[in-house]
C-alpha cells in the first residue's frame, strides 16, 4: 500500500544544516497500524508531513498504491488527499465559526463534491456525535473536538489516516476514547500512522517504530497490537 524508501529531510546549508530524517524505509500494508515513537526532534512529524504532502523530502522516495506521490505539486496530491490519505493533528484546526457538521463537510466542499450533508451526519454519529452536529467548536469539550477532527478526516472515505499526537492534549480517560475510536478504524479497514510519546498508547498498534536523531533504531511487531 505505502512504501517509504529511503527518505531523508534536510534542513538549512552548511553549518547550519539540520538533518530531521536518514534514509528512513519501511512499509505500511491495508489493515496495518504503525506508532511512531521518539524523542522529540527525532523526526516524527518531519516523517508524517513528508508523508502527507505538508513537507518536501530531500531524497528518497513515497510511494502510494504502485504510484510515486512524493514528487507531485499541490494541484496533483489534491487528489491523494480527496480519496486515500486523511491527517488528524494534535491541534484540532477546527473552524470556531462554523458548526461541527460544517466543519466535517468542508473537505467534500474543498474538492467539489456538494455538501455532503447526510454522509457528514452518518459519520458524526459513527464517532458518538449524532447529538451535537449544529454546536460549534467553543461548546465542545477537547475530546468531541478531536472527534469532529477525526470526522472530518474520514468524510472523504480515505484509506490511510496520519495521526500527529491526536491525544497529546487530552487527560487518560479522553485519550483512552480516542484511541478506541482510531483501534475501530484500524477494524474496519483503514491503515493508521500514529505519531505518540506515550508507551501505553503505542502499545495497542500492531507495530512499533523508534526514531532517534531522524533515524529508525528500533522495531517492535506487536502481532496484532493490544486490545
Amino acid at each position: 500500500m505505502l512504501e517509504i524508501k529511503n527518505v531523508s529531510k534536510t534542513y538549512g546549508q552548511g553549518t547550519a544544516k539540520v538533518v530531521a530524517l536518514s534514509n528512513v524505509s519501511f512499509r505500511v500494508d491495508e489493515g496495518d497500524f504503525i506508532a511512531i515513537m521518539g524523542p522529540s526532534g527525532s523526526g516524527k512529524s518531519t516523517l508524517l508531513n513528508v508523508i502527507g504532502g505538508l513537507d518536501y523530502l530531500s531524497s528518497g522516495e513515497v510511494v502510494l498504491d504502485g504510484k510515486r506521490i512524493d514528487n507531485l505539486d499541490e494541484n496533483d496530491f489534491v487528489d491523494i488527499r480527496r480519496n486515500k490519505i486523511a491527517y488528524v493533528f494534535q491541534q484540532y484546526h477546527l473552524l470556531p465559526s462554523l458548526t461541527a457538521l460544517e466543519n466535517v463537510m468542508l473537505p467534500l466542499t474543498f474538492c467539489g463534491l456538494g455538501k455532503g450533508e447526510e454522509k457528514g451526519l452518518e459519520i458524526l454519529k459513527g464517532v458518538g456525535l449524532g447529538g451535537r452536529t449544529e454546536h460549534k467548536p467553543s461548546q465542545l469539550s477537547g475530546g468531541e473536538q478531536q472527534r469532529v477532527a477525526i470526522a472530518r478526516a474520514l468524510v472523504n472515505s480515505p484509506s490511510l489516516i496520519l495521526a500527529d499526537e491526536p491525544t497529546g492534549n487530552m487527560d487518560q480517560e479522553t485519550g483512552k476514547e480516542i484511541l478506541g475510536l482510531f483501534q475501530q478504524l484500524n477494524v474496519d479497514g483503514r491503515s493508521i500512522i500514529m505519531v505518540t510519546h506515550d508507551p501505553d498508547i503505542a502499545q495497542h498498534a500492531k507495530e512499533i517504530i523508534v526514531l532517534q536523531d531522524g533515524q529508525i533504531i528500533d522495531r517492535i511487531n506487536q502481532k496484532g497490537g493490544k486490545q
